[in-house]
């Protein structure tokens, strides 16, 4: 779940803050969302929510965006950078429905699991490790605007 404020004109003037249920991994592999969600991972019991709050967007054009913030998994706050960009937005509907005005959005980073508490990894047989400590997150976001009863109300 999150919130977006969204200003077209000035992308340095909008903000983000997400938070992700730890417990809501899903891969379509039980045992690995199980290991995931365990202490050797994303510890889902112990931390249930890993959270992004924006701390400055900075523009690169008309749509493109660097996206700095505070980013918490397992407890652990760091800022991070991500490259974004506004995607389009626009009043959406099917067969004369309106659906509202959505905004899509992508961004991405790479962090390093291990600045997070996220240590395990196995040694591979033939040299090497399963696990990279370099991690890529890749979002893609359709939100949608809310009317202002709507918004105040989620707050």
């Amino acid at each position: 779940s999150g919130e977006i404020v969204l200003d077209q004109a000035d992308l340095s003037k909008s903000s983000v803050e997400a938070t992700v249920q730890a417990g809501s991994i899903w891969t379509d592999n039980e045992r690995r969302d199980g290991h995931l969600k365990s202490e050797d991972f994303f510890a889902a019991e112990k931390f249930p929510t890993a959270t992004f709050k924006s701390t400055k967007i900075t523009p690169n054009g008309k749509t493109k965006f660097k996206m700095t913030g505070d980013l918490t998994i397992r407890g652990v706050t760091k800022q991070v950078t991500f490259d974004g960009e506004l995607l389009g937005v626009g009043a959406v509907g099917v067969g004369g429905q309106s659906w509202g005005t959505r905004a899509g959005f992508t961004a991405s980073t790479v962090l390093n699991r291990k600045d997070y508490g996220i240590n395990w990894n196995k040694a591979l047989d033939q040299g090497g490790f399963v696990l990279s400590d370099d991690v890529k997150v890749s979002i893609n976001i359709e939100a949608v605007k809310q009317k202002p009863a709507a918004a105040a109300a989620a707050k």
